[in-house]
């Protein structure tokens, strides 16, 4: 096999190997990386209602 193919597969293989490994790093950082969800901060909901109170014939 001549040295100009030998050295293409070569970096043939380094190049798949780099991008499988900036697939799987970029898969770790969406997951453990911090939320970009854009909730609201609601903070603590008031309780406005009488509490339950359990009753012996509720059941």
């Amino acid at each position: 096999m001549p040295q100009c193919y030998q050295e293409i597969s070569i970096m043939g293989i380094y190049k798949l190997f780099d991008s499988i490994t900036e697939y799987i790093s970029e898969a770790v950082v969406r997951i453990f990386g911090p939320n970009d969800d854009a909730y609201p901060a609601t903070g603590l909901q008031p309780f406005s209602d009488d509490p339950y109170k359990p009753r012996r014939a509720d059941w």
